[in-house]
């Protein structure tokens, strides 16, 4: 079996590679294979589960309002199909003070014919909501235990209906298993300790032929490796095996994920890696059983533990389903925000509109001393290593003190824009660290564009008043990691001096290095 795998991996290695310029440098390649990563974004912590022939995942969206679901047929290919929350009802929440805060390594169960929703806050406790569909209506937030500093839970539903809820806490370890009631509504004990490794976390329990299987990353987020403990109680002791690891592949970190089968009885695990700028991003191996053990990748240097795989034949699904990737581009000409944006942290929602101005989106800008208190910045993430991101911004009703425009940023930012300064207009770069550029303008549509170049870091802000003639301004700037989270493309307005002015975008399009 491992020389067959061993054999196949590089043939669609040396196929797919001959394809991949043609085809797309990540993702589904069309031809009945897939390059890793399969989501070239930050979708870090991801948890996956089947529901009939459907696959939905959500992933950790820290400080970000608010959390969605991804739906798959075949296992590659995503889509966002909801949203779990839209905000965190804490007053740290309104006011810029939980960055690296929020929604920690979530966990996606199916019980009882409802979609439910767990996932800790290191600050306020432990979260559940609930669903009939995953497009909604989610149940409002149910904080079943005010408590600081746990992360990482996942409930589960054993055959007697016993509920129980696994966690381990900040700092990463040790796993504690609680007994939980059947409504998934609150925590029945204290807990107890199954488990003490070196930085473990992630926790996701699973049941197969009576054993129960405790499947944790260790080691950290750059340098760790996946685990898998069994035992035949849920309380232990438990047996350990370390099933995937970097090894001789240049894929940092492969860990934190979910064990996923599919009709046709095949088994797959989703991980992630880190890679830097862009955040995490989202891996799919191949996984068997042996021994009442998962078998995950290839092992590739020979060691009895798997390695990811760079590319693979796609899982066996009953028909060809579209190439996709999750939304990104946006006309703002429907009645809700595309679900693809997620708030830094909670919106003031008197403050945006998609109906003041036809197709257009207003955001009123509030008080901030810098973008980075900014109310209402409106975010998406990042898709691939090389893109651009072209918008169309209306400042007619812009006043004094206004800023405007669009922003790389995660703890550092690089925006561009226009700002009103005393009645007059300015497109305007600024960085942190960066040395600020400034040009006066006198017309009042105007074209932003972004040129992303994460590899090389040559990031860099461009404008135009017609679309096609674009000038360049300001530096060459990286885009960095930071606050668990990689960076993002933001849209934003606020006024350095007073409540006040609005800035209208008629639309936000994307191209970039992957399948759409």
């Amino acid at each position: 079996m491992k020389n067959n795998l061993l054999a196949f991996y590089f043939i669609v290695l040396i196929s797919t590679l001959s394809h991949s310029q043609k085809r797309g440098s990540w993702g589904d390649q069309g031809n009945g294979t897939y390059i890793n990563p399969i989501i070239n974004a930050d979708y870090s912590d991801p948890d996956v589960i089947r529901v009939g022939n459907k696959y939905y995942m959500i992933c950790s969206e820290f400080h970000y309002m608010g959390m969605t679901i991804q739906e798959s047929e075949d296992m590659v290919n995503w889509k966002i199909v909801g949203r779990i929350y839209n905000r965190l009802d804490f007053p740290a929440y309104d006011t810029f003070k939980r960055y690296a805060g929020g929604s920690w390594a979530p966990a996606i169960r199916f019980h009882d014919n409802k979609f439910w929703v767990y996932f800790c806050t290191i600050n306020e406790g432990l979260f559940m909501s609930s669903s009939s569909t995953p497009q909604g209506p989610w149940s409002p937030l149910l904080l079943v235990k005010e408590v600081e500093k746990w992360e990482d839970p996942c409930p589960f539903w054993d055959d007697d209906g016993q509920a129980y809820l696994g966690h381990s806490v900040h700092g990463a370890g040790p796993i504690i298993i609680h007994k939980m009631s059947a409504d998934g509504t609150k925590l029945l004990d204290e807990g107890k300790t199954v488990y003490t490794g070196p930085v473990a976390e992630g926790t996701k329990i699973y049941k197969r032929n009576n054993f129960y299987y405790i499947s944790i990353p260790e080691g950290g987020v750059s340098e760790g490796w996946q685990t898998v403990l069994r035992s035949k109680n849920i309380y232990g002791p438990y047996e350990k095996k370390v099933v995937l690891e970097t090894g001789s592949t240049p894929i940092n970190g492969p860990h934190q994920g979910a064990i996923v089968d599919n009709p046709k009885g095949e088994w797959w695990f989703y991980h992630f890696q880190s890679a830097g700028a862009l955040g995490r991003v989202l891996h799919l191996q191949p996984m068997f059983w042996h021994d009442d053990w998962p078998v995950i990748g290839v092992d590739i240097d020979r060691n009895g533990i798997g390695e990811p795989v760079a590319v693979w034949k796609k899982p066996d699904v009953d028909s060809n389903f579209p190439i996709v990737a999750p939304q990104s581009d946006d006309e703002f000409n429907s009645a809700e925000l595309g679900l693809q944006w997620q708030w830094n942290h909670n919106p003031i929602n008197a403050n945006w509109s998609l109906t003041e101005k036809k197709e257009w989106f207003v955001l009123k800008a509030k008080k901030a001393a810098n973008i980075m208190e900014a109310y209402n910045m409106l975010t998406q993430k990042i898709m691939g290593n090389n893109g651009e991101v072209t918008v169309q911004m209306d400042a007619n009703q812009m006043i004094s003190g206004q800023k405007a425009g669009l922003s790389c940023m995660s703890k550092m930012y690089n925006s561009i824009g226009v700002k009103n300064k005393n009645g007059q207009l300015y497109v305007y770069f600024e960085g942190k660290d960066k040395t600020s550029e400034e040009v006066l303008i006198t017309k009042k549509i105007i074209y932003l564009k972004l040129k992303l170049d994460l590899v090389q870091q040559k990031n860099h802000f461009f404008y135009s008043f017609d679309n096609k003639n674009f000038k360049a301004i300001g530096p060459d700037f990286n885009a960095e990691f930071g606050y668990w989270k990689g960076s993002r493309v933001v849209l934003f307005s606020y006024n350095e001096l007073n409540d006040g002015g609005s800035a209208a975008f008629n639309f936000f399009h994307y191209n970039y290095d992957g399948p759409k």
